[in-house]
């Protein structure tokens, strides 16, 4: 694609449609350099921005206080804008299939304030296929327009990741598509003012659907297989870490680690392949194998915890756990699909008392989500440890601190190997 140069001045006024973590960096990063409108049905969530009040792991006071977006909660606010970029949650329901409910709402929302020559990009997560199939023909029911013809789309995947210290959106390879060649090079010219990595154009918007859930397809795939070996090699009574360490040493050997797979990425996005390989009649099962495998960590760790309390002689119930990091990564305050979670409640399956600390997360927001009270520190008494999630405060502690929790006997599970060449005991 050819470079051509745009004008804040001069050219497209942007609406951003859904201000979370995807949505309200994308908008400011935008608002540098063209007018933008940052929409969100959430009012409250307007409320808190406009105030700058609304805090985030992506986005500063600093920058909320400086930007020139125009906030709202008004559809009709929508109606100015020339470019809608589609930034809402896509996540799974309970039976694991894509719950496409807040895409098929922002889609009819920009259907009925879009206008003729406008541009819609959706960033979200879909299947391939799923933009053309499920979204355009709401907007066009909507607008009573006809795609391509009265207006164009295309495809743009988010790829945020979040953490402290992690590359901001500007810093990370993008990809663009668009429905036909004029929208492509369009697309590609409005995130070239933003992004300061490289742009790659896919071949098509299904091309480029696809290769968002792959990407994440195959870091649940690679977990899957560390995950699966460290079932084995616990049975094998070989630790996990030594073993990575030694066929670390070969040049094309790849340093992946175990762990629990949560989030709004990793542990979503394969359903949404799942689901469309079913719908075309194919069953894959190296997918579907590596999604049992990440599920059922958490129970494997709690069994885990049973067998090393035994080992001591304790029995598990009534036992007291500190499990420390609830959130689904490290340095995040984050806990949508945290599996934590679910071991925090497998451990209660074995009548363990479970406390939980987290200095990231939000304690309001955790007891409303899961009914966990997080507590504001820690005590002296615990018969076992788990190390969940290695927030930055907490991995920088000595090891020694972690000990003096302890009543007798400890059992300490670190489950990211922070501390795996420390001993509990001399």
């Amino acid at each position: 694609m050819n470079k051509q140069e745009l004008s804040k001045e001069t050219e497209e006024i942007i609406a951003v449609v859904g201000l979370g973590y995807v949505g309200l960096p994308l908008a400011i990063e935008f608002s540098k350099h063209y007018e933008v409108i940052g929409f969100d049905v959430n009012e409250e969530k307007i409320k808190s921005i406009k105030m700058s009040k609304y805090t985030s792991d992506e986005v500063s006071l600093e920058e909320l206080m400086a930007t020139t977006i125009d906030f709202t909660s008004n559809e009709a606010d929508l109606q100015r804008a020339t470019v809608y970029i589609v930034a809402v949650p896509t996540d799974i329901d309970a039976q694991m299939e894509p719950d496409l409910s807040h895409l098929r709402s922002a889609s009819t929302i920009v259907g009925r304030n879009i206008k003729k020559g406008g541009c819609v990009v959706y960033e979200s997560t879909v299947y391939p296929g799923c933009t053309e199939e499920v979204c355009i023909p709401i907007i066009e029911q909507e607008s009573g327009f006809k795609a391509i013809e009265d207006f164009s789309f295309g495809y743009s995947p988010e790829r945020i990741v979040p953490g402290k210290g992690n590359k901001k959106l500007t810093q990370i390879n993008k990809i663009v598509s668009g429905c036909d060649e004029k929208t492509t090079q369009k697309l590609y010219n409005l995130y070239d003012t933003i992004i300061e990595a490289d742009l790659h154009v896919a071949s098509s918007v299904k091309v480029a659907e696809a290769a968002k859930v792959v990407e994440n397809t195959q870091r649940d795939l690679n977990i899957s297989l560390m995950n699966e070996l460290a079932i084995l090699f616990d049975k094998l009574n070989i630790k996990t870490h030594d073993v990575i360490e030694a066929a670390g040493t070969k040049w094309n050997f790849q340093k992946l680690y175990p762990g629990l797979v949560g989030g709004h990425c990793i542990s979503i996005d394969p359903y949404y392949l799942l689901h469309k390989s079913y719908s075309v009649g194919y069953s894959p099962e190296v997918i579907k194998s590596g999604r049992r495998v990440n599920n059922k960590m958490p129970q494997f760790i709690a069994d885990k915890q049973v067998q090393l309390l035994s080992a001591v002689g304790k029995s598990p119930e009534n036992k007291k756990v500190l499990v420390i990091g609830i959130t689904f990564k490290e340095d995040v305050s984050d806990i949508r699909n945290s599996k934590v979670v679910d071991l925090i409640k497998a451990l209660e399956g074995h009548h363990m008392k479970v406390e939980v600390l987290d200095s990231e997360a939000d304690k309001g927001w955790v007891e409303k989500k899961t009914g966990i009270q997080l507590i504001d520190a820690p005590g002296s008494d615990y018969d076992a440890i788990i190390f969940a999630v290695p927030h930055q405060r907490y991995r920088e502690r000595q090891f020694s601190y972690y000990l003096a929790m302890f009543r007798d006997d400890p059992v300490f599970i670190d489950l990211k190997g922070i501390f795996r060449k420390e001993k509990l005991a001399d």
